[in-house]
C-alpha cells in the first residue's frame, strides 16, 4: 500500500506546475505585441482568400450555374466587406431629428411613373417632406436609416473597388439589400459613377438583372443607370434577363423606361451575334429538349421545367412588346427566331411567332445556307412534334418548293420512317388542315 504522504507530495507538485503555467500564459496574453483585433482581421483576410481561391478554381462562363456561383461569392462578402462607418473609416454626422425627403417608392411593387419622378425631386437631397407626404413606409424608413449611416461618405469611398472590381453598390445589390443599394445609387449617381463595372464588365444594374432583383432594377433605372451597357460577353441587362428567364426584372425595365426618354436597344447583339430575343428563344428550346429527355413526367423536375418554360415565354412576350423583332438574323448562321424554334420543333413558340402580324413575310426567310424554317423542321430525325410543326408552317404559307444552297427541297431532307412518311404527305399538300 502506497504511503499517503507520497500522494500528497505528488499532488502538490502537479498543482504548483499548473499555477506556473497559468501565470506564464497570462503573462503571454498581457505582453502579446499584436495590436487589438489582429486575430479577427486575419480571420477575415483568410476568409476572403479562401472564397477567392474557390471561385478561381472554376473558369467563368455564361452558364446559369457559373453566374450563380459568382453572385453567391459577392453575397458572401456580407460579413467580410461590411458597409459600416468603421469599415469605411469615416465619422458619420447624423442629425436624428432632421426629416429627409425621399421619392415615393412603393415597397410592394416598386414602380414609379415618369410623371411622379418629374414631380418629385431626387432622393437624399435633405429636403423636408411636404405635409401631404409625411406618411413614411417601411422602405422609406429603411432608406432613412441607411442615409444616416452613410451621410459622411466621400465620393472616393463610394467608388472604392476591391480586388474583383466590386464597389459597395455591387455587393449591396448582390446581397439584395434594397434600401442600402438605393442610398448608394443616389450618391453614386450624383457623382457620375453609377455605371462603374466590376471585373466581368458588369454594372450594378447588370448584377441586379442577373440575380432577378427586380425592385432594385427599378430603383437603379430611376436613379439613371444606363440600360445599354455590355459586360465581358457583350450582353446587355436585357440579354441576361432573357437567357435566365428573369421576366420580373425584364418587365421592371420595360415599365420603368416607358416615357423616361432613355432609349432601349432591344436589337443589341452580344458577342455570339444574338439579340435578347434570340437568347430567350434558345433558352426556351433548351427547356423543351430537357423535358423530352425526362424519364418521369410526374417528378419535381418536371414541374420545375414547366415553370421555367413559362418564365421564358413571359420574357419573349415582354421583349416583343418592347419592340424586339423576330425577323432579326443572328450573325453566325443567319437564323431568325423561326429557324431556331424549328430546330427543336418547338410548337409553342412556333405558334406564337406565326400568330404575329408579319408572319407571312418571314415564313420563307432563308439562313446563310439557304434553308427556310420548313427545311429545318423537315430534316428532324423522327421528332414526335415534327408533323404538327410542318402543318403549322404549311398553313402559314411555307413554300415546299423552296431550295437551299445545295439545291435541296424540304422533302429531300425528310428521314425515313413512319413520321417521315407523314411529313412527306403534308409537304405534298395532303392532310395540312387535318
Amino acid at each position: 500500500m502506497l504511503d499517503p504522504r507520497v500522494n500528497e507530495t505528488r499532488g502538490s507538485q502537479i498543482q504548483s506546475t499548473a499555477n506556473n503555467f497559468s501565470q506564464n500564459y497570462e503573462g503571454l496574453l498581457i505582453t502579446d505585441p499584436r495590436p487589438p483585433g489582429y486575430i479577427q482581421a486575419m480571420q477575415k483576410k483568410n476568409t476572403v482568400k479562401e472564397l477567392k481561391r474557390q471561385a478561381s478554381e472554376q473558369k467563368w462562363n455564361c452558364s446559369q450555374e457559373d453566374n450563380n456561383m459568382e453572385h453567391h461569392f459577392k453575397s458572401a462578402k456580407l460579413e467580410i466587406f461590411d458597409l459600416s462607418p468603421h469599415m469605411l473609416d469615416f465619422q458619420a454626422t447624423v442629425t436624428p431629428h432632421t426629416p429627409t425627403y425621399f421619392s415615393p417608392v412603393s415597397p410592394e411593387n416598386g414602380h414609379i411613373t415618369p410623371q411622379q419622378q418629374m414631380q418629385n425631386p431626387p432622393a437624399l437631397q435633405g429636403q423636408v417632406a411636404p405635409a401631404a407626404e409625411t406618411k413614411m413606409t417601411l422602405f422609406h424608413w429603411q432608406i432613412q436609416q441607411e442615409a444616416k449611416r452613410l451621410e459622411g461618405v466621400s465620393p472616393e469611398q463610394l467608388n472604392l473597388q476591391d480586388a474583383d472590381g466590386d464597389t459597395f453598390l455591387h455587393i449591396a445589390v448582390a446581397q439584395g439589400r434594397r434600401a442600402l443599394a438605393y442610398v448608394l445609387a443616389a450618391k453614386m449617381a450624383s457623382c457620375g459613377s453609377l455605371d462603374m463595372k466590376e471585373h466581368n464588365g458588369q454594372t450594378a444594374l447588370q448584377i441586379a438583372a442577373a440575380t432577378n432583383q427586380h425592385l432594385i432594377v427599378h430603383d437603379l433605372l430611376v436613379h439613371g443607370a444606363q440600360i445599354n451597357t455590355r459586360d465581358s460577353w457583350g450582353r446587355s441587362p436585357l440579354h441576361v434577363c432573357a437567357e435566365k428567364g428573369h421576366f420580373l426584372s425584364l418587365q421592371s425595365i420595360w415599365r420603368t423606361l416607358i416615357g423616361s426618354g432613355q432609349p432601349v436597344d432591344v436589337e443589341m447583339l452580344n458577342y455570339d451575334g444574338l439579340t435578347p430575343l434570340h437568347a430567350a428563344v434558345l433558352s426556351h428550346s433548351a427547356v423543351i429538349k430537357e423535358q423530352g429527355c425526362l424519364g418521369n413526367p410526374s417528378s419535381y423536375m418536371a414541374t420545375e421545367l414547366v415553370r421555367r418554360r413559362q418564365m421564358f415565354v413571359e420574357c419573349i412576350k415582354t421583349l416583343l412588346l418592347m419592340g424586339a423583332s423576330h425577323r432579326t438574323k443572328d450573325l453566325k448562321s443567319g437564323r431568325t427566331c423561326l429557324h431556331m424554334v424549328c430546330e427543336e420543333a418547338n410548337v409553342e413558340l412556333l405558334q406564337l411567332f406565326l400568330d404575329q402580324p408579319s408572319s407571312l413575310s418571314i415564313v420563307n426567310v432563308k439562313t446563310f445556307s439557304g434553308n427556310t424554317a420548313l427545311h429545318i423542321v423537315s430534316s428532324l430525325q423522327n421528332h414526335k412534334r415534327q408533323v404538327e410543326a410542318v402543318k403549322l408552317l404549311m398553313r402559314k404559307g411555307a413554300d415546299p418548293g423552296s431550295r437551299n444552297s445545295e439545291n435541296e427541297l424540304p422533302s429531300q431532307l425528310v428521314p425515313e420512317g413512319p413520321i417521315g412518311e407523314k411529313v412527306r404527305q403534308i409537304l405534298k399538300g395532303k392532310y395540312v388542315h387535318a
